[in-house]
């Protein structure tokens, strides 16, 4: 698909522009500080502005157009639902709605096979803590720092990062455990394996001083995503499976970004031959073109609710539109063989590629990743690991990193840029001299980082 770029029409760009200044309310940002790009077109790997400016999308949205922009089999299944049956209530059995199920069902591992749909991530995990709290009858829920679950009430106060902070009620019944992260260590760890093996006691040591009895689940994200894609070491889920099995506990993992091919597999618990109990997923099981996301459920907690009501639903859980783009978006993704390109350009491009960058640029200290999900921390000094711009770092402390996005933007590249990292994120199915491309890019957006290293 060769992307395309319209006539440039500044005029309509300002129009644009105006309208969304002028009425819309953007998330997580100072409503009075913030400037976006008014977006033209997209198609495959990039998108343009009415300038006539195209990038090539290392964001992949917000990490969840995973068979790109604009496929055209899933826009013409969207259009073809539409005609034939827009939406419907969730309480009917119809015949998308159930494709969709049967189909994701059939790529969770184990015996997650049933599912129950939400509009997005965060409604999953709200559903998923739901499910397990009700399944044990108990109340806590242990989730780790460096980590992101969503936006919505339970959801956020299971998130690690700074964003849960405002929100944060100290009373919805979540603590917080430190998860493995190699390069900073809170264990003081020098290998993995001393990471795994110290992480894990960590964990059991504060299901202990909680009291076992009062956990009901413990919730990870499979990689850990917008918090740094911290790959987890050899042991560590297996550790935390073992774990919850000895202490009846429910073991959620959090797929929502990792999931749907973005590690190269369908699923990145699939890397670790785990299985969880519960499963939530949403942004690439339909490239994030109509929202859905859900729950897979195994057979013993659905069997909780064979004769008992589950309290939860949603009016549109399950929405036609949303089903048919799931369809269409898993049929394109076996079709084309998007997962196996996605392990195909980590593991030849991406992979090698950031490294080779790691090695002449001082401003990078650490490369990790997978598949098309792959993190570079960027530091002041490699010895030290002091990151380049402090933790949580806003307006002039965290310049070094808005340099960074300016010189990519400028190359051509739209970067994920969270603290002080970059993300290397693009579509599942990018291609080879498009993963290139991008690292060009960043190699010369890298040189500005580095003016700012000791």
């Amino acid at each position: 698909m060769t992307p395309h770029v319209a006539a440039p029409d500044p005029q309509a760009g300002a129009a644009v522009k105006a309208a969304d200044r002028a009425h819309v309310f953007h998330s997580w940002s100072a409503q009075g500080l913030i400037d976006p790009l008014a977006v033209a077109g997209a198609e495959g790997s990039y998108f343009w502005d009415y300038d006539g400016n195209r990038y090539l999308d290392f964001t992949s949205g917000l990490v969840y157009t995973n068979i790109g922009y604009q496929h055209p089999k899933v826009v013409a299944a969207i259009q073809e639902q539409a005609g034939k049956l827009a939406t419907f209530a969730p309480a009917f059995a119809v015949d998308v709605r159930s494709e969709a199920a049967r189909l994701i069902a059939e790529r969770t591992p184990g015996d997650l096979d049933k599912i129950f749909f939400t509009n997005g991530g965060a409604e999953a995990v709200e559903n998923a803590v739901r499910m397990a709290r009700l399944h044990t009858g108990r109340t806590k829920v242990l989730s780790a720092y460096r980590s992101y679950h969503g936006a919505t009430s339970t959801a956020i106060n299971l998130t690690g990062d700074p964003r849960r902070w405002p929100s944060d009620t100290a009373s919805a019944g979540v603590v917080h455990f430190w998860a493995p992260f190699l390069y900073r260590s809170p264990f003081y760890s020098t290998t993995e394996a001393e990471e795994s093996a110290r992480a894990l006691q960590h964990l059991e040591d504060t299901i202990a001083f909680e009291g076992p009895a009062t956990v009901a689940a413990i919730i990870l994200e499979t990689v850990p995503g917008t918090a740094g894609i911290m790959t987890p070491p050899p042991g560590y889920l297996a550790g935390v499976r073992e774990i919850c099995d000895k202490y009846g506990i429910v073991f959620i993992l959090d797929e929502v970004m990792a999931g749907f091919g973005r590690t190269g597999k369908w699923f990145a618990a699939d890397h670790f031959d785990v299985v969880p109990d519960l499963m939530t997923f949403a942004k690439g099981v339909n490239s994030g073109y109509v929202p859905l996301g859900g729950v897979a459920i195994n057979a013993e907690i659905a069997a909780t609710f064979d004769k008992r009501a589950y309290p939860g639903g949603l009016t549109y859980s399950g929405h036609p539109l949303a089903c048919a783009a799931a369809v269409a978006t898993i049929q394109v993704m076996e079709d084309e063989k998007v997962v196996e390109n996605a392990a195909d350009i980590g593991e030849t491009v991406l992979g090698p590629g950031l490294r080779e960058l790691a090695e002449r640029h001082p401003s990078v200290g650490d490369v990790r990743g997978m598949g098309v999900f792959w993190a570079l921390e960027l530091v002041k000094n490699r010895e030290t690991r002091e990151p380049l711009v402090p933790y949580n770092a806003a307006g002039e402390a965290a310049a070094p990193m808005a340099a960074l996005g300016a010189a990519a933007k400028k190359n051509g590249l739209w970067p994920f840029i969270n603290m002080n990292r970059t993300h290397a994120v693009p579509a599942c199915n990018v291609s080879e001299a498009e993963a290139k491309e991008g690292l060009a890019a960043l190699d010369a957006a890298l040189s500005v980082a580095d003016e700012y290293t000791a």
